[in-house]
């Protein structure tokens, strides 16, 4: 009964932490996750949540019942033979000594085996997604050989966490024997001396054996809490990073005011420099300047997927901090160099957009991002899989999809980022004329390095020297 409802309590209590992780995940967005990929936030999750329970389930009740035992042990003995008590209760403590002995250096071990282990895991995933680019460019071989360095890594880190438990081991059982066999010594001295009678030396004896059994298991238990606390630092320090503080006000209006914005990845370099301009809630920007220049970051500062150092944005009067983080991206929306698409239907996948939209508007949006007709060709047209990232499309037709889900969304302000880039030049002119028509009703702003995209804005800005001005 009472490990049923151990068992329970610990699988609510795993539900509890995990769903904690998932929702900091969530709520972190885009931003840091104390520097973990997916793969490491994953195997944080999963068996990071696991080792922290068997720290609490193993560990925490095995410390009290090993503080416990030798002291009420002492006091059922001291009344039989004194000696004999204080011989195993002065050797008792020697486990614990051994335990805080090789504590720092199984605090540094473990700590390099949670790294290892979660650096192989993102290096297997992100082989896994690559595998095709790997087999084309005739490189899996040599990745192969990287992973077996990763794995290699990993295996000298377990050596080395098996070496020291079991050298922590054998100090703790050299101890436990030690001492049992020190009692059991001084119980024989007693019969042969008279002070003890055969049945109390028997007795004592059975209690030497068993005097140390609980400190011993104490110490098993504490490899399990070592990697335990390893695991809760990596939780602890994710659950602890900070929430995007979003305000309460209202998107009203999508005109975008920036002034004096600046913007640093490392407090270091400033990637943007005293950013000022208007962007009006009709019509079209273009964002040029080299690669790297920092194009895609101010699109992203727009919607504060990372956060400025500097100066002001704000949205018809309204500093983007003061605005509610779900007002602001029901507002804006932004396509990015890469879509993302789930292993579903190509109906669903737009849908994420706007789940309530009828089939026409679905249709109305894919017509103009000039991809309803190739849906149209497919075995099973929009209720086709795309298979996991999208495998089962071009990037042309992932991205023509992305921006038709855009269009979908229907939000007063787009962002573009190199939204033709992947499309010919058939395809890329009929996007254009849709953007076209759009700019007449939205806010549009993108990020093109083709001069025929640029030929459709309103307004051009070049970034340069983290720095933007406008060239027309």
């Amino acid at each position: 009964m009472v490990g049923n409802l151990r068992d329970l309590l610990g699988r609510r209590a795993k539900k509890d932490l995990r769903q904690q992780v998932y929702d900091k995940i969530v709520r972190l967005g885009v931003r840091s996750t104390d520097g973990m990929s997916m793969a490491g936030l994953t195997q944080v999750s999963m068996e990071g949540v696991e080792q922290l329970d068997l720290y609490y389930s193993s560990y925490i009740p095995q410390f009290f019942y090993a503080m416990l035992a030798p002291f009420l042990l002492f006091g059922i003995t001291v009344g039989i033979d004194w000696r004999v008590a204080v011989v195993l209760l002065c050797c008792a403590p020697l486990i614990p000594a051994s335990i805080i002995a090789v504590s720092k250096y199984a605090k540094r071990i473990f700590a390099k085996y949670w790294g290892k282990y979660t650096s192989m895991g993102d290096g297997f995933l992100d082989s896994v997604q690559g595998l095709k680019e790997l087999k084309i460019f005739q490189a899996d071989e040599a990745q192969h050989g990287k992973m077996n360095e990763t794995a290699e890594d990993f295996r000298k880190i377990t050596m080395k966490v098996l070496v020291m438990q079991l050298a922590s081991t054998t100090i703790m059982d050299l101890v436990a024997y030690g001492g049992a066999g020190l009692g059991i010594a001084f119980a024989v001295l007693g019969v042969a001396d008279g002070r003890l009678s055969p049945v109390s030396a028997l007795f004592l004896i059975l209690v030497a054996v068993d005097f140390f059994l609980p400190l011993r298991a104490f110490g098993s238990a504490f490899h399990v809490a070592m990697n335990g606390a390893s695991a809760g630092k990596k939780i602890l320090s994710l659950l602890s990073q900070p929430d995007p503080e979003w305000g309460t006000e209202a998107v009203e209006d999508t005109e975008a005011v920036l002034s004096d914005v600046c913007f640093s990845y490392d407090e270091r370099r400033l990637v943007l420099k005293n950013v000022s301009m208007t962007l009006p809630r009709r019509g079209m920007a273009a964002i040029v300047g080299e690669s790297g220049c920092g194009k895609s970051t101010f699109l992203k500062l727009l919607l504060r997927f990372w956060q400025k150092q500097q100066g002001t944005i704000a949205y018809n009067g309204t500093d983007v901090d003061a605005i509610d983080g779900d007002s602001l991206l029901g507002n804006v929306t932004m396509v990015s160099q890469v879509t993302y698409l789930f292993d579903e239907s190509i109906e669903d996948n737009l849908r994420i957009a706007k789940p309530d939209a009828t089939r026409e508007e679905i249709e109305e949006a894919c017509r103009m991002a000039s991809v309803h007709d190739f849906i149209l060709t497919l075995p099973d047209g929009y209720a086709t899989r795309v298979g996991a990232l999208g495998d089962n499309l071009s990037a042309g037709e992932k991205q023509r999809i992305g921006l038709a889900r855009a269009f979908l969304k229907g939000s007063p302000l787009i962002l573009l980022d190199e939204p033709t880039s992947n499309v010919d030049s058939i395809n890329e002119g009929i996007i254009l004329q849709a953007l076209q028509a759009q700019k007449q009703k939205k806010s549009i702003i993108l990020v093109s390095h083709r001069e025929s995209t640029m030929a459709i804005a309103d307004r051009i800005y070049r970034v340069e020297g983290g720095r933007m001005q406008p060239v027309s």
